[in-house]
């Protein structure tokens, strides 16, 4: 029997099959005939689909957002970076290797 290639299902047919499962009009060997899955593919996401169907409901504690970046850190960083850059062209200059034109 030769072997089928490997097959990407979208997430909406994952969601559908997985739904179907949860409805249990079907049995699982139904189903695996029906969407041409093995059933052991349906179980695995039917229990994703489980597990992720709280966070549809969830609206109260959405995900926590970044903290705001510390500006004076930046500002710092950014003026030891502008004192390293007039050091080393100074020094570029000094030693011919970068014209004086600017």
């Amino acid at each position: 029997m030769a072997r089928r290639a490997r097959r990407n299902h979208t997430p909406a047919f994952k969601a559908k099959a997985a739904l179907a499962a949860i409805k249990g009009e079907k049995t699982l060997a139904e189903l695996a005939q029906l969407f041409d899955v093995h059933p052991n593919q349906i179980t695995d996401w039917k229990r994703k689909l489980v597990a992720a169907s709280a966070e549809a409901f969830d609206r109260g504690a959405s995900k926590p957002e970044a903290a705001p970046p510390d500006l004076k850190e930046l500002h710092a960083k950014i003026g030891q970076q502008a004192l390293e850059i007039d050091f080393l062209s100074g020094a570029l200059t000094k030693a011919g290797l970068l014209s004086a034109k600017k």
